[in-house]
């Protein structure tokens, strides 16, 4: 479903049903993203990434908040494009399932069910269209289920599961 073009009035209706069906606010946003990026900061494979590009957190972690308010609420409080930050990053496969997994168990964490599976709904569309892009970006075409590997870091240790 395409949310380009809604009347203030419409995104206002369907983002009232979105809270109302999942209890998700800003409130818990800004709970899930700080807890989240805590996680993400700590971590071996996805801090330095992170690390190594972030240099005041507070205005990021802002960004983030109005992101997944936009992603997860459909407020469109989030304008930017993710995808061009993104193509730039030394990751593959390895780190958007580090992602992923950090990401469900913040959730998981923090949320009542509903809510946490409208996020990770969202977090597997979100890492699977940005692993796509990255992976094209580098010349290669992924096949539908395919995952991408860049050969470049296959150096980076393989760690155990996120928890």
């Amino acid at each position: 479903m395409s949310y380009t073009g809604l009347t203030e009035s419409r995104r206002a209706q369907i983002t009232a049903a979105i809270r109302t069906e999942t209890g998700i606010d800003e409130a818990m946003i800004d709970t899930v993203v700080r807890n989240f990026y805590g996680r993400v900061r700590a971590d071996a494979l996805l801090g330095p990434v992170f690390e190594s590009r972030i240099k005041d957190w507070e205005p990021h972690l802002r960004q983030m908040c109005s992101f997944w308010s936009s992603v997860a609420l459909m407020t469109g409080a989030y304008h930017g494009q993710p995808m061009q930050k993104h193509m730039p990053l030394p990751v593959d496969a390895r780190h958007f399932d580090r992602w992923l997994g950090l990401f469900e168990a913040t959730v998981r964490d923090l949320c009542p069910a509903r809510a946490a599976d409208h996020f990770m709904e969202r977090a597997n569309r979100i890492a699977e269209s940005l692993e796509l892009g990255i992976a094209g970006r580098q010349g290669v075409m992924l096949a539908k289920g395919e995952r991408f590997r860049n050969a470049e870091l296959d150096d980076t240790p393989a760690l155990p599961a996120a928890s």
